[in-house]
């Protein structure tokens, strides 16, 4: 899933981008995050329960694919270093769904004493289509520490 970046402040620019693909949802890996998180809501793992909840058969759970969003804020910008992470769910995931989190960071600037940058963040299918999009405020170290 690749080697976080242990970014500083003076080598990222406004416009920079970082993006991870994750392998195809399977129904394993969503029978694997239920487990994980306890959310066994039927529609994530039985398919005639979800087909009679008008759904075309199973999908993944939204947190899933916050995870994975998660998994790409921490590896670019660093966990240590969020201050805020918002995000709304657009639309649902399916299995066979490929997922591409990305991220463009929109400004950097100075406040309360920190080095800050926000970003815009969007998790989106092979399709292009948004499952989720959101932002995130960090404070990167500089190389002066």
């Amino acid at each position: 899933m690749g080697e976080p970046l242990h970014l500083c402040f003076e080598d990222v620019a406004e416009g920079a981008t970082h993006s991870l693909e994750m392998p195809p949802i399977t129904r394993t890996a969503i029978v694997r995050y239920a487990g994980a998180s306890g959310d066994f809501n039927p529609v994530h793992h039985d398919e005639l329960f979800a087909i009679r909840r008008g759904n075309d058969r199973v999908f993944a759970m939204g947190m899933l694919s916050a995870g994975y969003l998660s998994h790409l804020v921490g590896d670019w910008l660093g966990p240590g270093n969020l201050r805020t992470l918002s995000f709304q769910f657009r639309s649902q995931v399916w299995p066979g769904d490929v997922l591409t989190c990305k991220g463009v960071i929109k400004r950097k600037y100075e406040a309360s004493g920190e080095k800050r940058v926000d970003a815009d963040l969007r998790v989106e299918n092979q399709r292009g289509e948004a499952a989720i999009v959101g932002t995130v405020t960090a404070a990167l170290p500089t190389r002066a520490r």
